[in-house]
């Protein structure tokens, strides 16, 4: 990826949707909401607490999406991550 996030924003990658409950019932694109978790993939130079390849947990709204190589990704601040998966 070309893009490299400046001073304390941090790119995202979201989580897979989940395709089915663990009853077995299968989710509609309608009714799915969209995960709050992800993958960094990159880090701008002032962020002290994540890195590229921590696990994510970020407000519900935060950041904004846009694609590259057909890859839908977030831009966010690091203020709006909630925590890291340990």
């Amino acid at each position: 990826m070309g893009l490299k996030p400046l001073n304390d924003r941090v790119i995202v990658k979201r989580k897979e949707e989940e395709e089915k409950t663990a009853g077995g019932i299968y989710i509609p694109d309608s009714a799915k909401e969209k995960p709050q978790g992800g993958e960094v993939v990159a880090a701008g130079p002032e962020c002290k607490t994540v890195k590229a390849g921590d696990s994510v947990l970020f407000a519900k709204y935060a950041g904004s999406e846009f694609s590259v190589d057909g890859d839908e990704l977030i831009i966010m601040r690091e203020d709006d991550i909630l925590g890291v998966f340990a």
